[in-house]
């Protein structure tokens, strides 16, 4: 009991020194300039990957604010059902709701520890671009299975739809 008392003692000491040796809690009362966020300039290229990087760090932290933040109100998410020249028995998500349920209902259950787009074969044209990637979830990987559309909206690349699972069954 006594170290406990001598203890708490000691913290309320070095407390009581801190404060007189001019560290400051509120910044707004420092003299120091603040340290300000660095921007780095990166090509559409890197950019558009970054989105891609994005999409799959929601995926996996099942981060659904995150993933509202990429789309488009018009999104839109196929899945070809490996027949890609056959669009009659795809699947189809509609809209930002739509595709956002896809994630709470489809995507999340399936749990998945990594997911990342591998290979990316980027083409833009003004402010609009189409990715080929290959995809890995967990230990599925879609060899150039996915096709990403984005665009430039406010400043930044913004998903608009996404078709996958376009590699033909063999």
């Amino acid at each position: 009991m006594l170290g406990r008392i001598l203890l708490v003692g000691l913290l309320f000491f070095i407390a009581a020194c801190r404060a007189d040796t001019g560290i400051i809690a509120d910044p707004s009362n420092s003299t120091e300039p603040m340290p300000t966020a660095t921007l780095v300039a990166v090509s559409a290229e890197e950019a558009i990957k970054q989105v891609l990087r994005a999409e799959s760090k929601g995926v996996v932290e099942e981060d659904i604010e995150l993933l509202a933040s990429l789309w488009v109100e018009e999104a839109m998410v196929r899945d070809a059902h490996h027949t890609p020249d056959d669009e009659s028995d795809d699947a189809v998500w509609q809209g930002i709701d739509a595709v956002l349920d896809r994630y709470v209902v489809r995507v999340f259950p399936g749990n998945a520890q990594f997911a990342e787009p591998g290979e990316m074969l980027v083409t833009i044209e003004g402010d609009r671009a189409e990715v080929r990637s290959t995809t890995q979830i967990g230990q599925e990987i879609s060899p150039a299975g996915d096709l990403w559309i984005l665009a430039r909206r406010d400043g930044g690349w913004r998903l608009l739809s996404l078709t996958y699972n376009l590699e033909k069954n063999p």
